[in-house]
């Protein structure tokens, strides 16, 4: 007789798998912890093995835990299309996404476009702005959802992907080889002090190329070959490119890119834009070491 997984214990699953652990597993679904923990003792007495390996301080999937999250994800999005799609008639409204300058593309307008085909009634209404002020904004009430680029991550932040800092530059540029290193970043920008932290410690001469606000006008000083500036590995517009320097600019540190999700988002299209936005983030990560530069050519 054919024997049927229980989907919302797969859920239960998924989440733990990329939460890292049942507390903020249970958080992100609304339920108690002792909820999560039986959802997933029973998921692994119906399969007759063991998911989680709890030996350690956190959690970690077993053998047969990793081959099941990838069937797992897979039954969870198709049963989540199909409900989508048959009910998407019914849904409309308005969810506030937050997302700073500098992350909007790859990922964003890809995860706007799957939505809406899903939601069509339903509106983002995209904000880009500064991490710092998107955080201030949530903590207000006035964000759905907000992602940020952090060095580490808030208490009930979800670390979407960590990226080094790259020095960024005009296509086959030489600017920044020049002395003092002509500077261009905005007032708000996170990365900002981080580069003048690092000039600064290797007592390299700089100055302000640019002072503004718009990154359009920081990016078309870049472009020019008048600046160099500050991106995240990978999100850098296809005119500008990170810089081979081979050591001579200084080392950059990392970042998180952090989701945040309000208490008060918990409609069926506000899970389904989360998904879509950690989907994005988790394909991301996957070619993420094919695509890194080698330590030779990077500033991270």
């Amino acid at each position: 007789m054919p024997r049927n997984l229980d989907l919302t214990a797969l859920r239960s699953f998924v989440a733990v798998a990329d939460r890292g652990g049942v507390t903020r597993a249970a958080s992100g679904l609304n339920l108690t912890q002792s909820a999560v923990s039986m959802q997933l003792k029973r998921l692994e007495e119906a399969l007759d093995v063991s998911l989680l390996d709890r030996s350690g301080r956190g959690v970690a999937l077993t053998s047969s835990g990793e081959q099941l999250l990838s069937y797992a994800r897979r039954m969870l999005s198709l049963n989540d299309e199909a409900i989508d799609r048959l009910t998407a008639h019914d849904y409309g409204g308005e969810i506030k996404l937050g997302v700073p300058h500098d992350i909007v593309y790859p990922h964003v307008p890809d995860i706007l476009r799957r939505f809406n085909a899903a939601f069509p009634r339903v509106r983002v209404n995209l904000v880009s702005s500064y991490s710092r002020q998107l955080l201030d904004e949530f903590a207000r009430g006035e964000y759905a959802l907000i992602l940020t680029t952090e060095q580490g991550h808030g208490d009930s932040a979800e670390v979407l992907s960590e990226k080094p800092l790259t020095w960024i530059g005009a296509k086959g540029g030489a600017c920044w080889r020049q002395r003092p290193l002509r500077f261009g970043s905005g007032r708000q920008c996170v990365f900002r002090a981080a580069g003048i932290r690092a000039m600064e410690r290797c007592a390299m001469t700089w100055e302000l190329a640019v002072e503004s606000e718009s990154d359009r006008t920081i990016e078309a000083t870049v472009r020019a070959d008048l600046a160099v500036s500050l991106m995240l590995e990978g999100t850098e517009p296809p005119f500008l490119e990170q810089i081979a320097h081979h050591g001579a600019l200084p080392a950059l540190p990392t970042y998180s890119i952090n989701l945040y999700v309000s208490d008060l988002a918990r409609g069926r299209a506000e899970n389904a834009l989360v998904d879509l936005v950690r989907e994005a983030y988790r394909s991301d990560g996957a070619t993420a070491s094919s695509q890194r530069p080698s330590p030779s050519t990077s500033a991270a």
